[in-house]
């Protein structure tokens, strides 16, 4: 049996471990990376030492990669994918003076719901005058799935789709968009975003392309958890890319007036500096990420500007996406860039097809519904008509999600005559694509829209529906000292797995 080194007097290492540990130290760790995604590195010691993944499913996946849609600012459920001809039948009553049940007197009301403003506003949700549907709906698909009229586009995938209507959540303000990410209320513990337990989980299958890409966000200077690994380590954050070939990554194209061969040079010299760092440092979380970003920019300079080359897509696939128009171009761009993205073997793409809260509708909720809902309604539709043609539908999960629905109240709020406020209570989302049963409705919120019925699904649902997908158990990723509460590992939603 080898010995260990002795150390130097200095408290150093001695020189035989630094020449190893140098020559393995930068190189080592892309090739640590690509062993652990292969499948080649076990320890021997796995039963007796806890080890971080080894970037290996632990059951066999039906998705290799996820779309994450998300619309920031709270779509209203009932005017998109919950319609409730109740809400235009007693449109003007209060919730009381309906023939139906007071959903203010369900006890879910109270053990949902956990607001941040002080109890003299803690009851904003709580509108009774109820508000009508401002958009008609009919049935689509063999599924027969009601879908309001502002989702034309949308509705011809309807049989490709699993819609989820008993969603809840419980923060009532916009750090509800986090909550989506990371399955925490604000007052609570951070934990890292669904992205960043991906990318730890997984890795990527492009040794070229981060594993976690975001694009159009995060929204907003608040919205940062979303997209953030924690504990995790930098190194699982997400990496925001702009659709832009000349610039895709901030700082990470090749100055003006260096030639390729200089700027080889200058990496080889910062690999040889951060591999010095490294050793003098071997528990710096930050120090090894900014080494594994240095050496991914460099190679991204060639692989990045090609994805986001936009223009090498055909007219019609361009068309499809809706980027011949401007209502339409910003998310068509977005998406198709997803979808090359998901297809050079990205692990998690986060898009915002939409701007920072451009969907809270408080007032004029037709008007901005209308415009928002023909903003990504082709695009989106298009991504779906894409992935089935290409085979992706297969390897591809897409997820469709927004942070809260809308009151089916009218909010009075400042004198409100035609729009809805938050409502964490029940809402709509819905899956497509690898592992996904088509054409089904799961779950109902009730009569006026108020509650998600049952049990409900809270938020880390989805989280647990994407892992399992993958192939993940998120109570095999737990990190040691970092116990999760039973509900931040969430359950399949079984009904809608194929």
């Amino acid at each position: 049996m080898k010995s260990n080194p002795t150390p130097c007097p200095c408290g150093r290492i001695n020189r035989r471990t630094f020449l190893a540990d140098f020559g393995l130290g930068f190189a080592g760790l892309a090739l640590g990376s690509m062993f652990h995604r292969d499948g080649i590195v076990r320890s021997s010691r796995a039963a007796e030492v806890w080890l971080p993944p080894s970037g290996q499913p632990f059951f066999p996946p039906r998705a290799k990669s996820v779309i994450w849609i998300f619309l920031s600012g709270g779509y209203s459920h009932v005017e998109t994918f919950d319609p409730k001809p109740a809400l235009t039948k007693y449109a003007g009553l209060t919730f009381d003076k309906t023939p139906l049940e007071n959903p203010v007197n369900s006890p879910l009301h109270q053990k949902r719901f956990r607001s941040v403003p002080a109890d003299s506003i803690n009851i904003r949700d709580v509108y009774p005058i109820i508000y009508p549907m401002q958009v008609g709906f009919r049935q689509h698909g063999q599924s027969g799935v009601g879908i309001t009229d502002w989702w034309p586009h949308l509705a011809t995938c309807a049989d490709e789709i699993a819609f989820v209507r008993n969603m809840w959540t419980t923060d009532n303000d916009h750090f509800a968009e986090n909550q989506m990410h990371t399955g925490r209320h604000r007052l609570d513990e951070l934990q890292p975003s669904i992205g960043s337990w991906v990318h730890y989980g997984l890795g990527s299958l492009n040794d070229n392309l981060p594993s976690y890409v975001v694009l159009g966000g995060p929204t907003n200077s608040t919205t940062r958890f979303s997209v953030d690994a924690y504990y995790l380590g930098p190194q699982h954050n997400g990496v925001t890319l702009a659709i832009d070939p000349k610039k895709p990554l901030p700082f990470g194209t090749r100055p003006s007036g260096v030639s390729a061969e200089e700027q080889a040079n200058e990496f080889e010299l910062i690999s040889k500096l951060n591999g010095l760092a490294a050793v003098e440092y071997p528990q710096d979380e930050t120090l090894r990420a900014r080494i594994r970003s240095y050496e991914l920019a460099f190679k991204m300079q060639m692989a990045a500007p090609e994805v986001m080359n936009l223009g090498e897509e055909p007219a019609a696939i361009q068309s499809l996406y809706g980027m011949d128009k401007d209502s339409t171009k910003l998310a068509g761009q977005r998406l198709l860039c997803a979808r090359r993205l998901v297809e050079r073997g990205v692990r998690f793409v986060q898009v915002y097809p939409s701007l920072y809260g451009t969907w809270d509708s408080h007032q004029k909720l037709k008007e901005n519904h209308e415009k928002m809902c023909a903003s990504v309604d082709k695009p989106v539709a298009g991504l779906l008509k894409d992935l089935k043609q290409r085979g992706l539908m297969e390897d591809v999960l897409v997820v469709f999600c927004t942070e809260f629905g809308r009151t089916p109240g009218l909010e009075q709020r400042g004198g409100g005559k035609d729009g809805r406020d938050h409502h964490p209570h029940g809402f709509t989302i819905w899956f497509a694509g690898a592992g996904i049963k088509q054409g089904t409705v799961h779950g109902a919120t009730d009569e006026l829209g108020y509650h998600a019925l049952g049990d409900g699904h809270y938020v880390t649902d989805l989280h647990a529906t994407a892992l399992h997908l993958l192939g993940l158990d998120p109570r095999q990723l737990e990190v040691p000292g970092r116990k999760r509460l039973d509900i931040d590992h969430g359950k399949p939603i079984w009904e809608i797995i194929s």
